[in-house]
């Protein structure tokens, strides 16, 4: 539906409801100045990072893409297994900055407009270059990595030398006078015969 009939579907003032309109284009007019704004200034970012000892230095735009490399003279002296591996790493630990620094620029152009919208970019951005972890954490050294396990075993001690069987008390174990020597030899009772006798008596005697 276009003119006066139109806007009056709007309110009952056509020049309210044109006024309105006019409100609105503004608006998206001004929010597209903003997100353009974001465009602009996101492609002039520049990240840079350096490697763990300073041979390898990389320049990355917002959109991943490796803009500069440098390195040190220190390089000559490395493998070149461990170089490729240092630059990717250094890459990595640039680009793990995109999405914290784009952030920064949304929140300064678009204060707290668009927070689902902004929140979902900055998702995606997080996914595609994770934040790399900390040098300090990576290098360094586990604790307690010389000390023995708590649920160790004690050292066994060596066996000494096993004592000798003490002798059996059988007669089949020994020889000599002392195989038929008693233990425990009892003392043979009185006979009954002894009491006719005084305790004096003396058959050799006179």
């Amino acid at each position: 539906m276009s003119g006066p009939a139109g806007f009056a579907a709007l309110g009952s003032d056509p020049d309210d409801a044109e006024r309105r309109i006019g409100d609105w284009v503004k608006g998206f007019e001004e929010k597209a100045r903003r997100y353009e704004a974001v465009r602009e200034e996101t492609e002039q970012i520049r990240l840079t990072a350096t490697g763990p000892d300073g041979r390898v230095k990389v320049t990355v735009r917002a959109d991943g893409s490796l803009t500069g490399i440098e390195f040190s003279e220190k390089i000559r002296s490395m493998p070149l297994e461990e170089l490729s591996a240092q630059i990717l790493g250094t890459i990595r630990k640039a680009q793990g900055d995109i999405a914290s620094r784009v952030g920064e620029v949304m929140s300064e152009q678009l204060g707290d407009e668009d927070r689902q919208t902004r929140s979902l970019m900055l998702d995606n951005l997080r996914e595609r270059f994770p934040e790399e972890p900390d040098e300090a954490e990576d290098e360094a050294p586990e604790s307690g990595k010389w000390a023995a396990p708590e649920d160790d075993e004690p050292p066994q001690q060596r066996p000494g030398p096993t004592p000798p069987s003490p002798p059996q008390s059988g007669p089949s174990s020994q020889s000599g006078p002392s195989a038929t020597r008693p233990t425990g030899r009892r003392r043979p009772q009185r006979r009954d015969d002894d009491e006719d006798f005084p305790p004096d008596f003396d058959p050799l005697r006179d």
